[in-house]
């Protein structure tokens, strides 16, 4: 089962680190190989489901016949309109009519802007689009329908139940249930092996609808599809889908068959809890990834070799920039090489911040639950922050800033002529993340965000969401990165008037549109508190991470009462409150600079901004000079004194670990005062006087600019 909301709250909640594809495994017995194979005979309950499935399909076919025929229209995204029949005209015969390749190469439709199967049939008059894989729907969908293929095999190979199987960022996984051992490495061959011959088999995906008495009875053997069942549905029908024996909970829709499914991998497994629940039983989870051609499929494998060089916990390690250690899990130890990034991360936004208005503020790290209680965050959040009690009050380490720049705006009566109001705070922020879902830099405990909050006028809002965007465009261009915008609007669960969600809906709406940029909607995706812009820029790997947010928010402001003196006598109004990001955490946007960069640090942010090598030993005062002279002047450098080495071998060992500028001195440069300059990418700029090195290294650093290895 793919889709009955639970995919977010479960998709990260594993219990052990996962184990990459493609690296053995030192764990007891894996030498020896997998004695996995598919079950012979298969377990009685596929049978039964299958029994079940088909008196019922039986029946919905003969229902369906009955229905009367009637001509509709097919509207295609061009305007073009081709006639069809109801309950007989599919999406697929539509698009084979325009051609066999579209036909082939389109992975679901879209049918009144809801996905559909390309092979269910038209119910009435429809505004018809086809999605491709290069589509994001498209390849939901695409890897939904694999994650039922890996199901299969699991079923066929273990024989335990099934829990949830949904498709995520970078692929699809399945938990199961199974009590008779564990999922091991060396049992992944044996699971792609079946699903070689699920593929080879072409199995037609078939949608049904069952009624809640059915569903109970067809997964009367699987506890956690009862669960589901009893607990999650509040519907008097539901679907199932079936792919060969597999039938299981799904809204779908799926791909035509099996056999579009032309390359697939199982890449990890790891434990995992039953709807994240610790307390709950232990799952298996098995990890997968899947393409519609093999050529795509050795992209993703380079990419992914790529990515395992470039791991920010392995450079980080390699380069001495930060560790963790199990005393304090989830909070990272940044060591001096590391720390001079992220302060040059902040020193960078901060200038920004001056330029831009922003003032920079200080605020606790420790509140009373009263001010969570009053914000809304106690009530949504609270299993989320670390708390305790103190004299008999209960206080909790903050997890956000919003409610205390709260507090400060509401310190004093504020006037019309102070707005917009913008506070920025780099104040620590603890979570407390499940254990299991940590991971190196881009999931912790301890971080710390650059934090701002915006009080302004209604009328300033498409002003100071203008502001916002460049203030982003500024600083990933720096960086190098693209990004997409979408707009999250009101989630089930929210706080506030429907008025006012959709007053600030439409406000962001009219910024982006103002923004000149192209923007997606993300429905139901917004924070229980406001709708938000969810900005997601994209790497050197093509991989994306969600960093910068937008926010907007007329649920605190009301909570807490804020007001300002307006410009109409003795008429106080209530301001809007912004909040936005755009380095998001500092720690994960250290961990996505360093594997952007592959630990090849531009020069502005560089931990190993210049070495000075002498030589010969004679030279060693001098290299010492003028390593002091980059060092006064602001700038990471080291002198390479060990006399056991050659120039060569020196040279080469600077190159290696990355040091951005390499500056050679000999007698000749000391008489003169001089460097001979050379860069990690062995370019030489030749000798330089000292001044002229710090003044091209303050232009540099100033303009950040990327390529300064090259335009020195």
């Amino acid at each position: 089962m793919a889709d009955v909301g639970m995919e977010k709250k479960v998709e990260d909640l594993t219990l052990n680190n996962s184990k990459s594809a493609g690296k053995k495994s030192k764990g007891k017995g894996d030498s020896a190989g997998s004695s996995l194979k598919e079950l012979n005979p298969w377990p009685q309950y596929i049978h039964d489901r299958i029994a079940l499935f088909d008196e019922l399909h039986a029946a919905y076919k003969d229902k369906v016949a009955s229905y009367s025929r009637s001509p509709i229209k097919v509207t295609l995204p061009d305007g073009k309109v081709v006639e069809g029949t109801s309950w007989e005209t599919t999406p697929y015969e539509v698009a084979r009519g325009i051609s066999q390749g579209l036909a082939d190469n389109t992975v679901v439709a879209k049918v009144n802007g809801v996905l559909w199967d390309l092979d269910r049939p038209l119910e009435a008059d429809t505004e018809l689009k086809l999605l491709k894989f290069d589509d994001e729907e498209g390849e939901y969908v695409f890897r939904h329908s694999t994650a039922h293929m890996l199901g299969e095999a699991m079923e066929r190979c273990y024989g335990g139940c099934l829990c949830y199987g949904p498709p995520v960022e970078g692929g699809f996984y399945y938990d199961m249930f199974y009590d008779k051992g564990s999922v091991s490495q060396t049992d992944y061959p044996a699971l792609e092996n079946v699903m070689k011959s699920i593929a080879k088999e072409k199995q037609e995906f078939i949608r049904l609808e069952m009624t809640k008495a059915e569903l109970l009875k067809m997964f009367e053997y699987n506890e956690f599809k009862k669960r589901i069942i009893n607990e999650r549905i509040d519907t008097p029908t539901t679907t199932v889908y079936r792919c060969g024996p597999l039938i299981d909970l799904c809204r779908g829709p799926h791909v035509r068959h099996t056999g579009k499914v032309k390359a697939f991998a199982v890449t990890k497994n790891s434990a995992t809890y039953w709807e994240g629940n610790s307390e709950a039983e232990s799952l298996q989870r098995i990890y997968g990834i899947s393409f519609p051609d093999a050529k795509q499929m050795k992209e993703w494998k380079y990419l992914q070799e790529e990515a395992a060089k470039r791991d920010h916990r392995k450079i980080g390690r390699e380069q001495e920039l930060f560790f963790f250690h199990e005393l304090s899990p989830g909070s990272c130890f940044f060591l001096p090489r590391g720390a001079h990034i992220y302060n040059k991360l902040t020193e960078f936004i901060k200038k920004e911040y001056r330029k831009r208005g922003f003032q920079e503020v200080l605020t606790p790290n420790i509140y009373n639950t009263k001010l969570w209680e009053t914000s809304g965050h106690w009530q949504h959040y609270a299993e989320n922050m670390f708390s305790f009690d103190c004299e008999k009050q209960k206080y909790a380490l903050k997890p956000m800033n919003c409610p205390g720049h709260c507090l400060m705006f509401a310190n004093r009566v504020r006037s019309w002529r102070e707005l917009p109001l913008r506070l920025a705070d780099f104040g620590v922020l603890h979570r407390n993340e499940l254990s299991g879902t940590l991971h190196g830099l881009t999931r912790v405990r301890r971080f710390q965000q650059d934090d701002a909050h915006i009080f302004c006028m209604p009328e300033q809002i498409e002003s100071e969401m203008q502001g916002c965007f460049d203030f982003m465009e500024f600083v990933y261009g720096i960086f190098g990165f693209t990004f997409k915008l979408k707009l999250s609007t009101r989630p089930e669960k929210y706080l506030g008037d429907i008025e006012d969600w959709n007053k600030a809906e439409e406000s962001l709406s009219n910024s982006l549109n103002a923004s000149g940029h192209p923007w997606e909607l993300n429905p139901g995706d917004g924070a229980f508190y406001g709708p938000k812009i969810d900005i997601t820029i994209h790497d050197a790997l093509k991989r994306a991470h969600q960093c910068a947010t937008i926010q907007l928010d007329f649920q605190l402001p009301s909570r807490f009462n804020l007001q300002y003196s307006s410009d109409e006598v003795a008429v106080t109004k209530r301001p809007v409150m912004i909040h936005r990001a755009v380095l998001g955490s500092v720690e994960r946007m250290i961990a996505i600079l360093t594997e952007n960069c592959a630990g090849k640090w531009p020069f502005w942010l560089s931990p190993r901004q210049a070495i000075v090598i002498p030589i010969a030993a004679p030279l060693n005062d001098y290299a010492e000079e003028v390593k002091d002279k980059l060092h006064d002047a602001g700038y990471m450098a080291d002198v390479d004194l060990d006399a056991g080495n050659t120039l060569n071998k020196k040279v080469r060992n600077a190159q290696i670990a990355q040091y951005n500028f390499i500056l050679v001195v000999g007698e000749n440069e000391r008489q003169a005062g001089t460097v001979n300059v050379r860069t990690r990418d062995n370019k030489v700029h030749g000798e330089r006087s000292i001044d002229d090195v710090l003044t091209r290294f303050k232009h540099l650093a100033e303009t950040h600019e990327k390529d300064a290895e090259e335009k020195f």
